[in-house]
């Protein structure tokens, strides 16, 4: 079973009640892909398509532009690793990466939305609606996960 988590809304100005601080400090269950100084990265409980992958930053930033900059490098270097990973991962040909801000920010925490891509996903419509996706249970979330922590290793080892 694909776990879904709520937690009761508090002052998330500091990341209390914030989901994505409770999987950073290990209080909430993630498919966890990536685990660095910089971020975590974990698989999106609601997949656009099976490998996206969400990562935050350790620290509790609601949007982009609240980052520090001397953060932006570090973060954006898991991204690139998660962005080959993925897409190596899933079978794609290549991923999609977005950041939203405030504006369709379903968690007021800032995280980076890498999902595979292919030529025939028909992910984007004429009208940019999108289709989720899901696994179709937890065995194939874990086998999912599990391939993209060996691309990481893998892109980690070859340099």
């Amino acid at each position: 079973m694909v776990l879904d988590v709520e937690l009761e809304l508090g002052d998330t100005a500091n990341g209390d009640g914030c989901v994505f601080c409770a999987i950073v400090r290990g209080d909430a269950p993630a498919e966890i892909v990536l685990d660095d100084p910089a971020g975590i990265a974990f698989l999106d409980r609601r997949p656009l398509l099976p490998g996206h992958v969400l990562l935050v930053p350790r620290q509790h930033v609601a949007t982009f532009p609240d980052l520090p900059v001397a953060d932006v490098g570090p973060l954006f270097i898991l991204a690139r690793r998660l962005t080959r990973a993925v897409a190596e991962a899933t079978g794609g040909e290549g991923a999609f990466m977005a950041i939203n801000n405030v504006v369709s920010q379903s968690v007021p925490h800032l995280h980076v939305h890498v999902v595979p891509r292919r030529h025939d996903d028909r992910l984007f419509s004429r009208n940019l609606a999108w289709t989720r996706r899901p696994y179709r249970d937890d065995d194939h979330m874990r086998q999912v996960a599990a391939a993209i922590r060996t691309a990481l290793d893998d892109e980690r080892l070859s340099g």
